[in-house]
Protein backbone atom coordinates (compact mmCIF):
# COMPACT_ATOMS: atom_id res chain seq x y z
CA UNK A 1 0.00 0.00 0.00
CA UNK A 2 1.41 3.42 -0.89
CA UNK A 3 0.96 6.77 0.80
CA UNK A 4 -2.35 8.41 0.05
CA UNK A 5 -3.23 12.03 0.69
CA UNK A 6 -6.86 13.01 1.03
CA UNK A 7 -9.04 15.84 2.18
CA UNK A 8 -11.44 15.43 5.10
CA UNK A 9 -13.88 18.04 3.86
CA UNK A 10 -14.24 21.77 3.54
CA UNK A 11 -13.88 22.61 7.21
CA UNK A 12 -15.74 22.65 10.50
CA UNK A 13 -16.95 25.07 13.12
CA UNK A 14 -16.04 24.13 16.67
CA UNK A 15 -18.04 24.76 19.82
CA UNK A 16 -16.48 28.20 20.27
CA UNK A 17 -17.65 29.33 16.84
CA UNK A 18 -14.35 29.35 14.93
CA UNK A 19 -14.58 28.25 11.30
CA UNK A 20 -11.64 25.95 10.57
CA UNK A 21 -10.53 25.25 7.01
CA UNK A 22 -10.02 22.01 5.13
CA UNK A 23 -8.14 19.13 6.80
CA UNK A 24 -5.81 16.85 4.83
CA UNK A 25 -4.70 13.35 5.83
CA UNK A 26 -1.59 11.40 4.78
CA UNK A 27 -2.17 7.73 5.52
CA UNK A 28 0.70 5.37 6.44
CA UNK A 29 1.92 2.74 4.00
CA UNK A 30 3.00 0.36 6.79
CA UNK A 31 1.62 -0.64 10.20
CA UNK A 32 -0.17 2.32 11.76
CA UNK A 33 1.69 3.03 15.01
CA UNK A 34 1.33 6.78 15.50
CA UNK A 35 -0.83 9.70 14.42
CA UNK A 36 0.50 13.24 14.45
CA UNK A 37 -1.39 16.44 13.78
CA UNK A 38 0.91 18.86 11.94
CA UNK A 39 0.13 22.59 12.18
CA UNK A 40 1.12 25.15 9.56
CA UNK A 41 2.46 28.65 10.14
CA UNK A 42 0.69 32.01 9.81
CA UNK A 43 -1.06 32.45 6.46
CA UNK A 44 -0.45 28.88 5.25
CA UNK A 45 -2.80 25.89 4.98
CA UNK A 46 -3.08 22.16 5.60
CA UNK A 47 -2.54 21.24 1.96
CA UNK A 48 1.08 22.46 1.91
CA UNK A 49 1.71 20.74 5.25
CA UNK A 50 0.37 17.44 3.94
CA UNK A 51 2.62 17.62 0.87
CA UNK A 52 5.64 18.13 3.12
CA UNK A 53 4.69 15.28 5.45
CA UNK A 54 4.05 12.97 2.50
CA UNK A 55 7.60 13.63 1.25
CA UNK A 56 9.10 12.39 4.56
CA UNK A 57 8.10 8.76 3.81
CA UNK A 58 7.69 7.70 7.45
CA UNK A 59 5.77 4.45 6.88
CA UNK A 60 4.14 4.00 10.31
CA UNK A 61 2.81 7.53 10.84
CA UNK A 62 -0.56 8.94 9.88
CA UNK A 63 -0.44 12.71 9.44
CA UNK A 64 -3.47 14.95 9.98
CA UNK A 65 -2.95 18.46 8.57
CA UNK A 66 -5.75 20.91 9.42
CA UNK A 67 -6.15 24.48 8.20
CA UNK A 68 -6.51 27.33 10.68
CA UNK A 69 -9.47 29.73 10.65
CA UNK A 70 -9.19 32.98 8.70
CA UNK A 71 -9.18 35.91 11.09
CA UNK A 72 -7.81 39.46 11.44
CA UNK A 73 -4.27 39.34 12.85
CA UNK A 74 -3.06 42.20 15.05
CA UNK A 75 0.61 41.83 14.10
CA UNK A 76 -0.39 42.28 10.44
CA UNK A 77 -2.35 45.46 11.12
CA UNK A 78 -5.67 43.63 11.12
CA UNK A 79 -5.09 41.87 7.80
CA UNK A 80 -7.15 38.68 7.56
CA UNK A 81 -5.35 35.39 6.95
CA UNK A 82 -5.25 31.85 8.33
CA UNK A 83 -4.09 31.95 11.96
CA UNK A 84 -4.47 29.55 14.88
CA UNK A 85 -4.95 32.51 17.24
CA UNK A 86 -4.51 36.28 17.18
CA UNK A 87 -1.00 37.52 17.87
CA UNK A 88 0.48 40.96 18.28
CA UNK A 89 4.16 41.58 18.74
CA UNK A 90 5.96 38.47 20.01
CA UNK A 91 7.50 39.72 23.24
CA UNK A 92 7.98 38.70 26.86
CA UNK A 93 5.14 41.03 27.86
CA UNK A 94 2.80 40.10 25.00
CA UNK A 95 -0.86 39.32 25.62
CA UNK A 96 -1.97 35.76 24.86
CA UNK A 97 -5.21 35.24 22.92
CA UNK A 98 -6.49 32.60 25.34
CA UNK A 99 -9.82 32.16 23.55
CA UNK A 100 -8.11 31.56 20.22
CA UNK A 101 -5.50 29.26 21.73
CA UNK A 102 -8.15 27.14 23.43
CA UNK A 103 -10.35 27.01 20.33
CA UNK A 104 -7.49 25.70 18.20
CA UNK A 105 -6.18 23.31 20.86
CA UNK A 106 -9.71 21.91 21.25
CA UNK A 107 -10.14 21.50 17.48
CA UNK A 108 -6.82 19.63 17.26
CA UNK A 109 -7.67 17.36 20.20
CA UNK A 110 -10.98 16.54 18.51
CA UNK A 111 -9.13 15.48 15.34
CA UNK A 112 -7.18 12.94 17.40
CA UNK A 113 -10.04 11.77 19.61
CA UNK A 114 -11.09 8.84 17.41
CA UNK A 115 -7.64 7.32 16.87
CA UNK A 116 -7.30 3.63 17.91
CA UNK A 117 -6.25 3.00 21.51
CA UNK A 118 -3.02 1.25 20.46
CA UNK A 119 -1.87 4.20 18.33
CA UNK A 120 0.35 6.89 19.91
CA UNK A 121 -0.81 10.45 19.29
CA UNK A 122 1.22 13.63 19.02
CA UNK A 123 1.13 17.23 17.82
CA UNK A 124 3.75 19.20 15.91
CA UNK A 125 3.97 22.45 14.04
CA UNK A 126 5.96 25.29 12.52
CA UNK A 127 6.12 28.87 13.86
CA UNK A 128 2.57 29.74 15.01
CA UNK A 129 1.74 26.04 14.59
CA UNK A 130 4.61 25.25 16.96
CA UNK A 131 3.13 27.70 19.48
CA UNK A 132 -0.16 25.76 19.44
CA UNK A 133 1.74 22.46 19.74
CA UNK A 134 3.55 23.70 22.85
CA UNK A 135 0.36 25.19 24.26
CA UNK A 136 -1.30 21.79 23.79
CA UNK A 137 1.59 20.22 25.72
CA UNK A 138 0.85 22.50 28.68
CA UNK A 139 -2.89 21.70 28.45
CA UNK A 140 -2.04 17.99 28.54
CA UNK A 141 0.18 18.40 31.61
CA UNK A 142 -2.34 20.55 33.46
CA UNK A 143 -5.22 18.31 32.42
CA UNK A 144 -7.27 21.27 31.25
CA UNK A 145 -7.47 24.08 28.74
CA UNK A 146 -6.88 27.66 29.79
CA UNK A 147 -10.63 28.06 30.27
CA UNK A 148 -10.69 25.17 32.75
CA UNK A 149 -12.38 22.53 30.57
CA UNK A 150 -10.80 19.07 30.76
CA UNK A 151 -8.12 18.19 28.18
CA UNK A 152 -9.03 14.77 26.71
CA UNK A 153 -5.85 13.41 25.08
CA UNK A 154 -2.97 11.27 26.28
CA UNK A 155 -0.27 13.06 24.28
CA UNK A 156 2.90 11.07 23.62
CA UNK A 157 5.01 13.52 21.58
CA UNK A 158 5.21 17.24 20.79
CA UNK A 159 7.35 18.93 18.14
CA UNK A 160 7.90 22.66 17.75
CA UNK A 161 9.91 24.15 14.87
CA UNK A 162 10.76 27.87 15.07
CA UNK A 163 8.00 28.64 17.53
CA UNK A 164 7.39 29.93 21.04
CA UNK A 165 5.49 28.94 24.18
CA UNK A 166 2.35 30.97 24.98
CA UNK A 167 1.79 31.54 28.68
CA UNK A 168 5.36 30.64 29.64
CA UNK A 169 5.54 33.09 32.55
CA UNK A 170 2.92 31.36 34.72
CA UNK A 171 3.55 27.78 33.62
CA UNK A 172 5.95 26.72 36.37
CA UNK A 173 3.67 27.86 39.21
CA UNK A 174 0.70 26.06 37.65
CA UNK A 175 2.57 22.77 37.20
CA UNK A 176 4.09 22.85 40.70
CA UNK A 177 0.62 23.08 42.25
CA UNK A 178 -0.32 19.57 41.12
CA UNK A 179 1.44 16.22 41.52
CA UNK A 180 -0.45 14.83 38.52
CA UNK A 181 0.50 17.82 36.36
CA UNK A 182 4.16 17.41 37.32
CA UNK A 183 4.01 13.68 36.51
CA UNK A 184 2.45 14.28 33.11
CA UNK A 185 4.92 17.06 32.32
CA UNK A 186 7.88 14.83 33.17
CA UNK A 187 6.58 12.01 30.96
CA UNK A 188 6.05 13.97 27.72
CA UNK A 189 8.82 13.98 25.06
CA UNK A 190 9.14 17.42 23.41
CA UNK A 191 11.62 18.59 20.80
CA UNK A 192 12.05 22.24 19.88
CA UNK A 193 14.28 23.52 17.10
CA UNK A 194 15.12 27.09 16.08
CA UNK A 195 17.34 28.89 13.61
CA UNK A 196 19.79 31.28 15.24
CA UNK A 197 19.07 33.99 12.63
CA UNK A 198 15.26 33.67 12.57
CA UNK A 199 13.91 37.17 11.80
CA UNK A 200 10.22 36.27 12.25
CA UNK A 201 10.24 34.52 15.64
CA UNK A 202 13.55 35.60 17.21
CA UNK A 203 15.82 32.79 18.38
CA UNK A 204 15.75 33.98 21.99
CA UNK A 205 12.03 33.14 22.23
CA UNK A 206 12.66 29.56 21.14
CA UNK A 207 15.48 29.27 23.66
CA UNK A 208 13.41 30.91 26.39
CA UNK A 209 10.50 28.57 25.66
CA UNK A 210 12.72 25.51 26.06
CA UNK A 211 14.14 26.87 29.32
CA UNK A 212 10.65 27.61 30.65
CA UNK A 213 9.47 24.09 29.84
CA UNK A 214 12.51 22.60 31.58
CA UNK A 215 12.05 24.75 34.68
CA UNK A 216 8.35 23.77 34.81
CA UNK A 217 9.27 20.08 34.97
CA UNK A 218 9.12 18.98 31.33
CA UNK A 219 12.24 16.87 31.80
CA UNK A 220 12.14 15.37 28.31
CA UNK A 221 12.07 18.73 26.50
CA UNK A 222 15.03 18.99 24.10
CA UNK A 223 16.19 22.15 22.31
CA UNK A 224 18.16 21.98 19.06
CA UNK A 225 19.54 25.22 17.56
CA UNK A 226 20.44 25.48 13.88
CA UNK A 227 22.84 28.00 12.38
CA UNK A 228 21.13 30.46 10.08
Amino acid sequence: MSYSRQSMGSGSRNARGYEFGRTYVVRPKGKHQATLVWLHGLGDNGSSSSQLMESLHLPNIKWICPTAPSRPVTSLGGFTCTAWFDVGEISEDGHDDLEGLDASASHIANLLSSEPADVQVGIGGFSMGAAISLYSATCYALGRYGTGHAYPLNLRAVVGLSGWLPGWKSLRSKIECSYEAARRAASLPIILTHGTSDDVVPYRFGEKSAQSLGMAGFRQAMFKPYEG
